[in-house]
């Protein structure tokens, strides 16, 4: 009975019950990745019409999960500080700049991932500078249609911070998931709209691309002098571009595992929320430790981040648990369900989470020290950076993990 008491005691110390309930409250929202992975592989004929179709698509959910990332972390810390007030009427100039930045760097987003794309794409992936229009036009005009992400994330960091949830936990993980399922709802439209729809499809897809354009041009003029916008644009842009060349990677892995597990329905399925949640799994912890070191409340070293194990140690556990429950729910919605596909695929799973998390985690708490102490605004990186390694990150685990199973 001791050794029983003492080792729930030393989990206690570890596993702080709240936090693990917060942590396991924000990833079970990631549920829905499951959602936009059977969309996926409901739509693969539709991402396998053109060479790069399947390749951007973790860029497009990447680049719009590091706008949303933007918005929950300025907002968390925002909240916290102040200096925003939870409402959308009557709120303070930083806000507002803050929401036109979201617009304007949907819009460069695009671009820059267009062109990154191209770049990587010619060596990886056989693309031609013809390519370049037809990318940028369907990217642009699904960031268009997922602008309304936006408003959705501004209002789950007030309603989560007026019900005494902590925003920093919740926002982020919350959104990343409704981001994911509306943008590939959005990309896939795009798709069938562009490709399958003959030049009428082709023109409202450009019409799209186009409203981005005065939409921003028209937020641009009031704001491109203030010095919080004009510092959220500029830092944002040093991020974007390292994002975008990270999520391209992304997209050559993805094709790797596409060519590796040819039609295996369940793979594709879990794929979308394994990033949301390694993703999520960095952006607590590193949104919460962002927000303590601006408060004071931990010093910007790796050995002072002991004080924020608990943190730590509990979303790691709520982020095992979903993995579990991914490979239930991707087998049972694929009607393909059984005792030994179960366990083969949980243990895929289980090994991915391994190298992957235990590598953001790493990743995270040294982006968010490096940039304190170098004087800029963590929260301008710590997520959006983050997510994207994620994704970068878990697509490689995953096929890492998919080469070792192969040899067992």
């Amino acid at each position: 009975m001791k050794s029983v008491k003492a080792t729930l005691i030393s989990w206690r110390n570890i596993l702080l019950p709240r936090y693990f309930g917060e942590a396991l409250l924000a990833l079970l929202f990631n549920l829905g990745g499951i959602v936009a992975g059977f969309t996926v592989a409901y739509q693969l004929d539709v991402f396998q019409l053109s060479r790069w179709a399947l390749a951007i698509y973790p860029g497009i959910l990447t680049v719009r999960g590091m706008i949303s990332g933007l918005l929950s972390g300025r907002l968390g810390t925002a909240l916290h500080l102040g200096t925003a007030y939870p409402r959308i009427l009557g709120n303070t100039k930083d806000f507002y700049l803050l929401f036109k930045a979201a617009i304007v760097l949907t819009l460069i987003s695009s671009f820059v991932i267009s062109l990154v794309s191209l770049f990587l794409g010619v060596f990886f992936w056989g693309l031609t500078f013809g390519d370049f229009w037809d990318i940028l036009v369907v990217a642009s005009s699904t960031m268009f249609l997922g602008l309304p992400l936006s408003l959705v994330t501004v209002q789950v960091s007030f309603i989560s911070f007026k019900k005494g949830l902590d925003p920093d936990i919740i926002t982020y993980p919350v959104m990343s998931t409704v981001a994911d399922i509306f943008i590939t709802l959005c990309y896939s439209f795009t798709l069938n709209l562009f490709f399958l729809l003959g030049p009428g499809g082709r023109h409202a897809t450009m019409l799209f691309g186009m409203l981005l354009l005065v939409l921003s041009l028209a937020v641009l003029p009031k704001s491109i002098r203030e010095r919080e916008f004009e510092k959220t644009i500029k830092e944002s842009l040093l991020t974007l571009v390292l994002v975008a060349f990270i999520v391209n990677f992304t997209g050559t892995f993805l094709r790797v595992i596409s060519e590796t597990v040819g039609s295996r329905l369940e793979i594709y399925t879990v794929y979308p929320a394994l990033i949301d949640t390694v993703g999520d799994v960095g952006s607590v912890v590193g949104s919460t430790a962002t927000t303590k070191l601006i408060l004071g409340l931990l010093e910007p070293s790796l050995s002072s981040m002991k004080n924020h194990a608990r943190r730590i140690f509990s979303t790691w556990i709520a982020s095992i648990i979903m993995f579990l429950i991914y490979a239930l729910c991707s087998l049972v919605i694929n009607n393909i369900f059984t005792l030994q596909k179960f366990l083969r695929l949980t243990a895929l799973l289980l090994l991915t989470n391994l190298i992957a998390v235990s590598i953001i985690l790493l990743l995270t708490l040294f982006i968010a020290i490096l940039t304190f102490k170098r004087g800029l605004d963590p929260d301008n990186f710590v997520i959006p950076v983050e997510t994207s390694l994620a994704d970068t990150i878990t697509s490689l685990a995953l096929l890492a993990s998919i080469l070792i199973m192969e040899l067992i």
